[in-house]
Order: C-alpha cells, then structure tokens, then sequence
C-alpha cells in the first residue's frame, strides 16, 4: 500500500476499533479482558446488595449498599478487603459525628458547620488512606437524612441504616470479588520485568552502532545521559507491578490451585528486577562518563577498543531483547538461550579488556574514560550474569 494510499484510507472507525478491542478481550488475558471482568463482577455485587437491601430489609437508603459493593471491588482481594475496612470505618466515623452532633445541636446551619469541620479533619487521617473523604460525605448524607426525619427514633434508625447499607455492601461486593474470578495478577511482575528489560535494549541498541561508527558527539551522548535519567520512573512503575502481584495471593482461593502453587513467591521476579534496575543504574554512570569524554584524543590508539565495547553493548542488548519477552510458559526454553547469550557477552567484555591492555591504555587516568568505560563493563557484566543464573535457578527449582 502506498503512503496515499494509506493516509486515504484514514485511521480505523469507531465500531472498528470496538470491535478490535472486543476481540482482544476474548483472544488472550489482557487488560481489555481484565475491565470486562471487573465491570461484570461489579455489576453482580451491586445488584445482590440492591437486592438485600431493597427487597429483603427494605431499607430508606438502599443505594448505599451497591454503592459500597462497587467502591470496594479492587484488582487484588487484598486491596478490597482492607479498602472495606477503611470504608466503614470512614462511613460510622461521619455517621457518628453527625448523630452526636445532631442531638446535641439539631438540624440547623451551625451544626452542619460544625459536622463538616470535625468530618473533613477526621478524613486527613492516615489510617482511613485513600477513603478519609467519605468521613465527610457519610457525614453530609446523614445530616440530610437525620434532617428529613420527623422524630427521633426514625432518626437513629435511619443512621443505623445507613452503616447497615455499608457493612452488607462492602461485605457482598469482597465476597463476589472472592468467590467469582478472583483476581491472580501475578503477570504483573512478569510484565514488570519485561518493562524494564525493553528500557534496558532501548538504550543499549542506541548506544553500540554510534560506538562502533565513531559518531559520538555532545548532543548524543547529552541524550543517551538524559534517557537513563529518566528510568527512574519506570523502575517506581514496575516495583507496583510487583507489589501488585504480591498483594494478589494475599486472602485469594485461587492459590491453592495447583497451576499457581508455583507463584506463592515472587524471589524469582524481585531477584531479575533487582538485578535490572542495578543494570540501569551502572547502565546511567557509563552514559555519563561518554558525556563527560568530549576531548579529541591525541595520545592513545582507541578506535579498536570502542569497537570492542560496541561488540560488548550489543551482547547486553542481545539478552535485554530476550528478557523483553520473558513468558513463563517457554522460560525454560528462554534460559537456556539466554545463557548462550550471557557466555557470549562474557566473551565481549573479556575482549574489551584485553584490548585496552593490548593498546596500553591509561586505565587508571581519571581525566580520561577508559579505565571507568572497564569497570563498568565488568559492572553491568555482573549483573547481567546474575539475572541469568537467577533464572535458570528457578526454572530449576
């Protein structure tokens, strides 16, 4: 197809792309399949809890209860049970403040000034986390409730209700979360792993080819130093993933089945992650000692040696390319091959060193980079060597 072609041809409609993500949903496990489930077990928890609370206790506030079943339905039952917690807790919280302040001060301006005061000073507390705000908005919808009744025992009942609503929510919604589908990220430290690893050949494939054709200069070597700067914040991004898929096994029936017994422990993927991100740092300090080296070289034979270091970069790209695409399914398969490539690039870095011996270079000159480019190859080589054999250990195990 022609580039005329293409742009005539325009980007995909919207029933298109619909149906494209509808066929991901039902090919493979992915985050379309993942928001199917959470909407349907949404869905479920809060009709069983209108129904409880609607039909069954025919309650003056029924919405609380799927409202509350729908709030609580977290990817991990981990998060949803302690979010429960949090949340009635919030909610009896503002629901006590209003039924002692009403009772005390009545239904007028000043006490509703008064609730919102201590319910929004209540919410900044750190034990309700992420559900302080509800403190404040049970607080308001039982004033406005406590308001409307006519005497003061449909006022306490109406209050009782209202926490009622929330416990038998927030207990249904935990217990659909638990009983249908329970949620097993543990895919999330693989793609933890995967994103970091991608980072990694990123900027190694960028790295090796300027080496090997000599075409450093400042603007180069100034990007390859801001780009490893930044893989900070997709190290933060995968250390979530991570605890995502801790969290995951935590209260989850699902582990127990015997194809995720294996997944009871996540050393493995913390291990190559660990290893990874110590990869990116060492990775950072050698981007930093090219940016530093913006002297012509006068002295020494050099071009030899970068071409060795560029062989080198490109094994370490060669094994970042392969964990890029870690899949349990085929890991042992994958170790073996990427034990290949870590005896290959064991070769390199031999290579490199024994070139800047051959050449006599001032490896301990630090006003010049080759003794430091050395070092941090035998760095990133120990890494990488670990990585391997945190591996191959647990596909063995």
């Amino acid at each position: 197809m022609t580039i005329e072609g293409a742009a005539a041809k325009g980007p995909p409609g919207w029933f298109t792309r619909a149906g494209q993500w509808w066929g991901r949903a039902f090919r493979y496990a992915g985050s379309e399949r993942h928001t199917l489930l959470l909407i349907g077990k949404s869905t479920l928890a809060a009709s069983l809890a209108w129904m409880v609370s609607f039909y069954g206790l025919n309650a003056q506030s029924p919405a609380f209860a799927p409202f509350s079943a729908v709030m609580i339905m977290y990817v991990t039952i981990y998060q949803s049970v302690v979010q429960s917690l949090r949340y009635v807790g919030a909610v009896a919280a503002g629901v006590a403040v209003q039924a002692a302040l009403g009772f005390l001060a009545g239904p007028d301006l000043l006490a509703f000034v008064l609730v919102a005061l201590i319910a929004l000073s209540i919410g900044r507390s750190r034990v309700l986390g992420t559900q302080g705000s509800q403190v404040a908005t049970a607080a308001f919808f039982a004033f406005s409730t406590y308001s409307s009744a006519t005497d003061t025992t449909t006022r306490i009942t109406q209050l009782g209700q209202i926490v009622l609503m929330v416990l038998i929510g927030c207990a249904i919604g935990t217990a659909v979360n638990i009983t249908v589908a329970p949620p097993m990220r543990y895919r999330s430290a693989e793609y933890s792993v995967r994103v970091l690893a991608h980072t990694l050949y990123d900027l190694t494939a960028d790295i090796y080819p300027a080496l090997r054709d000599g075409t450093l200069d400042a603007d180069t070597t100034a990007r390859w130093r801001e780009r490893s700067a930044r893989t900070d914040g997709l190290i933060a991004q995968a250390r979530a993933g991570l605890n995502t898929a801790k969290e995951s096994l935590h209260y989850n029936p699902r582990r127990f089945l015997k194809r995720h017994r294996r997944h009871l422990s996540f050393q493995g993927y913390e291990s190559v992650l660990d290893a990874l991100e110590r990869t990116l740092y060492q990775l950072a300090s050698l981007t930093r000692s090219l940016d530093q080296w913006q002297e012509e070289e006068k002295y020494y034979r050099y071009r030899h040696f970068l071409d060795r270091y560029a062989a080198f970069l490109e094994a370490v790209s060669e094994i970042a390319l392969a964990l890029s695409s870690l899949d349990e399914t085929t890991l042992p398969q994958q170790t073996d091959r990427l034990a290949g490539l870590t005896r290959d690039a064991q070769e390199r870095r031999r290579e490199v060193a024994d070139e800047a011996d051959a050449q006599a270079l001032p490896l301990t000159d630090p006003t010049r980079p080759y003794g430091v480019l050395v070092i941090e190859a035998a760095r990133l080589m120990e890494e990488v060597q670990y990585t391997s054999d945190t591996l191959h250990s647990w596909v063995e195990d």
